[in-house]
């Protein structure tokens, strides 16, 4: 097999001494490969590399071909033009120049053969959605999802022969999530995609796992890779199993060696007391039997050693995939029982676009019960400014609002002192009791926010909001699943799993609000308004 891309034993770490990558080996082939692992793992690191954003601080990488990369916070300049982001303007300006009459040389030089570059350009933007954007239309007026868009045309537009993608679909909706993913589908080069996102790694033909500084192939789709993973998940713990069994098998093979040996050395020294042989003769008998016993002892030993060795092997295979396991009670809010009532404003027709059935625009937004409802919606179309409106109006229970920016913690108190600053209430015991079921035990409470890693910092704001007294019975989630790694994700559904209030999330993530099993789907629209979807 040809690989596209070979890394070889690259190291990488930050000024601070924080070390990233060391001696990392691996080897992307053909096709569309999906890039996971943990937040903190290197995936982002890795990717720079590749496109020869960094340097590894030792170590090499070698591609087959031109590269294009889209990384995960792309850099904005307000007054940029689309063509600027497109990196077109140059040729543009020599395309103008020459349609002007000004025949100079650079100009031909700047342009190659790219005459139809324009026309390009805008195809491309058609292709993405982003048709009603021209090109010299300034990168401010652009919503964060239509700027990733046009960075992800600059991409295309070089025709790389390797495409590296980091977390493309932060920001955008589902329309323009759709359009990424017939993008991805229809690449024809290598693929190089780091993502949290299911439909998008459901496309790809590999799964690279950037896990604890190794990188391990998987064949198949996400799907395909959880199913390898859980087969060797299972063989790994029968073995630990057996490994177990194996040890205290030799802890009970040692109690018996020495039962044994300590019994035949009191019958040996009997024996000695009632024969009258010569002392130098005893003496002998007396030594060789302790020789006896102590190889017979350390025989034991290194079988009860080696046992050991063999379940402390089989136990590093285990994953340690720590689960979010909590009860809260005080959320509870019984069926019926009035959440929320919201006026929206006046009374608006009921509207149907062409060839789209009738919806149902509400005047007032009523939730009762525990209902779980899905916000649904195209970027800027006002979803967090109505979350934002029910938090600042009040709702009939207590109200707790996840933006999508975790910052609602204070970065120099502790996890311990964060939690307690919303419980004021509870004991240190009982707080300390409820972290570790958010997995902080020890002294990581007493770790400060500001040094937490991107999971730990989500799994501290999760605790926070969902310890605060009063207990909160209607949640509101502003893309909660933007950033986080997979295991942030399937822990956040954990800790919704044993909510009982209401909840309110507004997302274009659809298999995570499958997971935690939404019951209501409303969608906001700027010219319509907040409809029954």
């Amino acid at each position: 097999m040809s690989f596209s891309i070979v890394v070889d034993h690259v190291s990488f770490g930050w000024p601070d001494g924080t070390k990233v990558l060391d001696g990392l080996d691996a080897a992307f082939p053909a096709g569309r490969t999906g890039l996971i692992g943990v937040n903190g793992s290197g995936k982002s690191t890795l990717l720079k590399i590749i496109a020869h954003e960094l340097v590894p601080q030792s170590g090499s990488v070698s591609v087959s071909g031109l590269v294009g990369y889209l990384p995960q916070n792309v850099p904005l300049a307000a007054a940029r033009t689309v063509s600027d982001l497109l990196e077109i303007s140059g040729k543009r300006a020599a395309l103008h120049a020459i349609e002007s009459g000004d025949v100079a040389e650079e100009h031909f030089a700047a342009i190659g053969d790219d005459w139809d570059v324009e026309e390009r350009a805008q195809a491309e933007l058609d292709r993405l959605g982003l048709a009603h954007i021209g090109l010299d239309r300034t990168v401010g007026t652009l919503s964060g999802g239509e700027t990733i868009m046009v960075a992800l045309a600059a991409q295309l537009l070089k025709r790389p022969d390797v495409l590296l993608l980091d977390e493309p679909t932060n920001n955008l909706d589902l329309e323009a999530r759709e359009r990424l993913y017939a993008a991805v589908s229809a690449w024809p080069g290598v693929l190089v995609v780091v993502s949290h996102d299911r439909t998008l790694l459901g496309l790809v033909d590999q799964v690279a796992e950037l896990r604890e500084g190794v990188m391990r192939m998987y064949g198949g789709n996400l799907d395909d890779y959880e199913e390898q993973v859980a087969a060797e998940q299972e063989a790994a713990l029968r073995t630990v199993r057996t490994a177990e069994g194996e040890v205290r098998r030799q802890q009970r093979e040692l109690v018996e060696a020495r039962i044994r040996i300590d019994r035949n050395i009191r019958a040996g020294k009997k024996a000695a007391a009632n024969n009258k042989a010569p002392k130098i003769v005893a003496n002998g008998l007396k030594r060789k039997a302790q020789v006896t016993a102590g190889k017979q002892r350390n025989l034991h030993l290194e079988k009860l050693e080696e046992a050991r060795e063999r379940l402390s092997e089989a136990e590093q295979v285990v994953r340690d995939d720590a689960e979010i396991r909590i009860q809260l009670p005080g959320t509870e809010v019984p069926a019926g029982r009035t959440v929320l009532t919201l006026a929206l404003g006046g009374p608006q027709e009921d509207r149907a676009g062409e060839g789209q059935p009738e919806v149902t625009v509400l005047e007032t937004l009523v939730i009762r019960g525990p209902e779980r409802i899905a916000l649904l919606g195209p970027n800027g179309s006002g979803k967090t400014t109505l979350l934002k409106r029910i938090v600042e109006r009040g709702a009939h229970v207590p109200v707790r609002y996840l933006p999508q920016r975790l910052d609602l913690l204070d970065d120099a108190l502790s996890v311990m002192d964060n939690v307690r600053a919303v419980a004021p209430s509870a004991s240190v015991n009982e707080v300390r009791a409820r972290l570790a079921r958010f997995l902080f035990r020890g002294e990581r409470v007493n770790q400060a926010v500001g040094t937490l890693s991107g999971g730990e910092r989500f799994r501290a704001t999760l605790a926070a909001l969902l310890s605060a007294e009063p207990p909160p019975q209607l949640l509101l989630l502003d893309e909660p699943t933007n950033n986080l790694d997979m295991p942030s994700v399937r822990q956040l559904a954990q800790a919704l799993a044993a909510y009982r209030g209401a909840l309110i999330v507004a997302s274009h993530d659809l298999p995570f609000l499958e997971t935690i099993g939404i019951t209501r789907r409303l969608r906001q629209d700027r010219e319509v308004g907040l409809t029954e979807s």
